[in-house]
């Protein structure tokens, strides 16, 4: 392997992980699960392995997310998973000490900039490079954010919603807030819970989103059957639920959403607003594919919403594209300061 495959790339996701190799695309992409046996931290299954096992395993084996809202929430184990990622797409035979480029969040605090940068460097990182999660996903749809002109994403991924103006290759005016996909399938299966007295698992919340879900009135009409343990009687039932009730379930976190996007508008300069009115606004992460978020964006928000190309897969291809022009980003956050 040449020197030229010594960049990586990675979107460290709170549900997904994505690797992007220098030369190479993206080469990985893999759930942000980590199977272990609690008493001895052994690693047992990791990525979808390991997600096939949440809810469905012994008592001595647990399933663990280590990442939490965007942010390392469990150190060791998301070492164990970088490592264990890191050696899928080819280890330390392929890559002598790369140069590691990892996306997080706007607002991360610089003590879980730490935790990023020491778990990265200890996979055998020559050096560590963070970037911001929103710039990397315009560059990945497409956007050339390096020009005078103003340029929304909205990336809405499992763990955070990052919001953000881009300009001149810099962020001009974000938000990141908690709310995200993993936010949805807790609303799905807390409304399941109070209106069914139903208890289900994460994965047939998830599923519920993907088939049924919808955040627009009348944008599907929809039924499935789910299956769960009845809170009463403590015995297996099934009930059948419908798309309208999948909205109603889903409307306070999308409302935030929409609040949080309209705060960043707001804050933006009138001229790179104008911008925005005549480009629109970008949709990423896997948020973006729930359907009738673009239209119910659009609608909110007065400006025309376009949902990119391969939205789970743009922070990951920006990553690529910004260790392709490391001279040109580093000069935008010098001229930023």
């Amino acid at each position: 392997m040449s020197l030229f495959s010594k960049d990586i790339g990675i979107d460290l996701g709170t549900a997904n992980v994505l690797i992007y190799v220098k030369g190479r695309g993206i080469v990985l992409n893999e759930p942000s699960v980590v199977a272990i046996e609690q008493e001895t931290r052994r690693v047992l299954a990791v990525g979808e392995e390991a997600r096939r096992m949440v809810g469905r395993t012994p008592g001595n084996i647990v399933a663990i997310r280590p990442l939490r809202d965007g942010v390392i929430a469990d150190f060791e184990i998301t070492e164990m998973m970088l490592k264990s990622f890191i050696g899928k797409v080819g280890g330390r035979s392929w890559f002598s000490r790369p140069r590691i480029l990892i996306c997080a969040p706007t607002n991360i605090t610089s003590v879980e900039q730490k935790a990023i940068r020491e778990a990265a460097e200890r996979c055998g990182a020559r050096e560590v490079l963070l970037e911001e999660e929103p710039k990397a996903a315009a560059i990945g749809a497409g956007m050339d954010i390096f020009q005078p002109c103003g340029h929304m994403v909205i990336d809405i991924g499992g763990g955070t919603t990052d919001i953000a103006v881009l300009s001149m290759g810099d962020v001009v005016t974000s938000s990141s807030v908690r709310v995200a996909g993993d936010k949805f399938d807790e609303a799905i299966s807390k409304y399941i819970r109070n209106k069914y007295k139903l208890l289900i698992g994460e994965r047939t919340s998830e599923d519920v989103k993907i088939r049924i879900g919808t955040v627009l009135e009348g944008g599907r009409s929809d039924e499935m059957e789910i299956r769960g343990r009845d809170m009463v009687s403590g015995l297996p039932m099934t009930v059948t639920v419908c798309s309208e009730e999948i909205r109603e379930a889903l409307w306070e976190p999308v409302s935030a959403i929409v609040s949080a996007a309209k705060s960043v508008l707001e804050r933006t300069p009138p001229e790179l607003a104008a911008d925005i009115i005549d480009r629109g606004i970008m949709l990423t992460g896997g948020g973006a594919l729930l359907h009738g978020l673009d239209k119910l964006l659009a609608n909110e928000l007065q400006v025309p919403v376009v949902v990119a190309d391969d939205p789970m897969g743009c922070v990951a291809k920006g990553t690529g594209i910004m260790l392709d022009h490391l001279d040109m980003v580093k000069a935008a956050k010098v001229k930023s300061r």
